[in-house]
């Protein structure tokens, strides 16, 4: 998984609550445990073509490593990691491998991009998938929930895009411009306005949004 953002954190998605302001407005927020992360690798343009720092998150066994992995790890003294991604950057931003990265990079009222994967739904017909308002609820109708025409009559075949049942969810997804509402340095925990992708304890990728704003 490669970024063309600035450098965030990985981190694992808690579960959503709500704080209240100190007017006595509820916010709805979801819970991040983001980091800490480790810098596994700096990828520079010279060796490897594209500039890019590599970073890892959360513990994993040794066992359960595999040799490839184990010799990555072990030639930089790193202990084994379960994910990893990059993040392109400059080539005069310097970091080094095994640097710890932690909720510190961002700030209350900073906007970032939160991606992760969806859940998986499943095979879902057009209404769950796609919001058809489906057929005739009567008795006489024998179509209620089906797709109905699937294209024109006349070219005798389906055109690519046309919206069906199929696979629903599980897929990547960002969704932008969400605001960090509170940073928890000593528990590694960010509270983010709003819902993100996947499942709680998915994993999940923060960066500093690509129009940083303040409120």
């Amino acid at each position: 998984m490669v970024s063309d953002m600035p450098v965030g954190l990985l981190g694992k998605k808690i579960g959503m609550t709500r704080i209240f302001t100190d007017e006595g407005k509820a916010v709805p927020v979801t819970v991040v445990q983001a980091g800490p992360c480790t810098v596994v690798q700096r990828k520079n343009g010279q060796t490897d073509g594209y500039e890019a720092v590599q970073v890892g998150f959360e513990l994993r066994s040794r066992h359960r490593t595999n040799s490839p992995m184990s010799g990555h790890f072990e030639s930089r003294g790193i202990a084994p990691l379960k994910y990893l991604t990059e993040f392109r950057v400059d080539a005069e931003e310097e970091y080094e491998e095994g640097q710890e990265l932690t909720v510190e990079l961002f700030s209350e009222g900073e906007r970032v991009d939160v991606t992760g994967r969806s859940k998986g739904r499943g095979f879902a017909g057009v209404m769950k998938r796609h919001g058809f308002r489906g057929g005739p609820a009567s008795h006489g109708s024998k179509v209620h929930r089906s797709l109905q025409s699937a294209g024109a009559t006349d070219a005798q075949r389906i055109f690519p895009g046309t919206r069906m049942p199929g696979q629903m969810g599980n897929k990547r997804v960002t969704v932008q411009g969400l605001t960090v509402v509170s940073v928890d340095a000593e528990e590694n925990v960010l509270l983010i306005r709003g819902g993100i992708p996947g499942p709680n304890g998915g994993l999940v990728i923060i960066r500093p949004a690509r129009k940083s704003a303040k409120e």
